[in-house]
């Protein structure tokens, strides 16, 4: 394609929210830490390879189905997580930090020795959790 010569009607697209097919076997609940392994949406765990999407906004249950039988909404944005504990909580320190997915509704300060994915970055800490941009 060659550069514009005159004005261009681009389409935009809202990217708050996307839908993305369910793994094979796999249930996300309300509020789970998303990830896609790949391609296919899955609650978050420890594993590497994975791409954390956002927060899922409603329960999707494909436990009995093939990969893309069933659909999720995903939201990226910034929510707050559970801490993981001892050297792997995360503090204040660790604002602007990548950190890293354990479950679907835990993040931990480190990789676990090259185990875990990147969940986001710590956008801040409190005493209920860490607050992670995703997705």
């Amino acid at each position: 394609m060659s550069a514009l010569a005159t004005d261009r009607n681009t389409p935009e697209r809202e990217g708050s929210i996307r839908v993305f097919n369910v793994a094979a076997s796999a249930k996300i609940f309300i509020g789970a830490l998303v990830v896609l392994n790949a391609g296919n949406a899955a609650p978050g765990s420890t594993a590497t390879g994975l791409k954390a999407v956002g927060r899922s906004e409603e329960q999707v249950d494909n436990s009995a189905g093939a990969a893309g039988d069933k659909q999720v909404k995903v939201r990226s944005g910034t929510f707050r997580f559970n801490n993981s504990a001892a050297g792997d909580a995360i503090t204040a320190a660790d604002i602007t930090s990548t950190c890293y997915v354990v479950d679907d509704q835990t993040v931990a300060k480190t990789d676990g020795t090259g185990t875990r994915s990147a969940a986001g970055t710590v956008f801040d800490v409190d005493d209920q959790g860490v607050w992670v941009t995703v997705g």
